[in-house]
């Protein structure tokens, strides 16, 4: 389910973004940072301060994430149903291992948001689409580096 190129998307990604809704239907977005794929059909999310993602989950499992490269301006839309691992449960540990390698003693985990991948599909900038000729990934990075300010990293090694 999970391509090569969605994985890959998703390790440079500082961020991604889940999105929940209530049992009123409101859509709700949140960022989470620590987070990972089990095989290639689940993606754990740590628990860390989402008291709101979680409630909404028991109310509705269905769920949608992103993660998108700001600079090259492309990114992953992954979809699936969600459930909340919590410590009493039996298979926590599986679940919370490959989460607490990665956020160490810094971010206390609450329980794990597993969620089964049904779907994925690319996040484009519109800029591809309409002006596919000209876009290039080198071009939206110089674009996004002048609009933030910023500048590539230089390698002393």
């Amino acid at each position: 389910m999970l391509s090569p190129e969605t994985l890959a998307c998703a390790r440079k990604s500082m961020l991604c973004w889940l999105a929940t809704v209530d049992a009123q239907g409101q859509p709700s977005v949140s960022p989470k940072e620590i987070f990972t794929f089990s095989a290639s059909e689940h993606l754990l999310i740590a628990n860390i301060a989402s008291p709101s993602s979680v409630r909404n989950i028991l109310a509705n499992p269905r769920v949608c994430v992103s993660f998108v490269d700001v600079f090259v301006q492309k990114g992953f839309k992954v979809s699936g149903t969600a459930r909340n691992v919590r410590p009493q449960d039996l298979d926590y540990e599986k679940w919370v291992t490959p989460l607490t390698a990665m956020a160490g003693p810094r971010f206390p985990i609450r329980s794990v948001i597993g969620i089964r991948v049904t779907q994925c599909e690319p996040i484009l900038a519109p800029s591809y689409q309409l002006y596919a000729e000209e876009t290039t990934e080198q071009a939206q990075v110089a674009s996004a580096m002048r609009a933030y300010g910023v500048r590539p990293l230089v390698d002393r090694s």
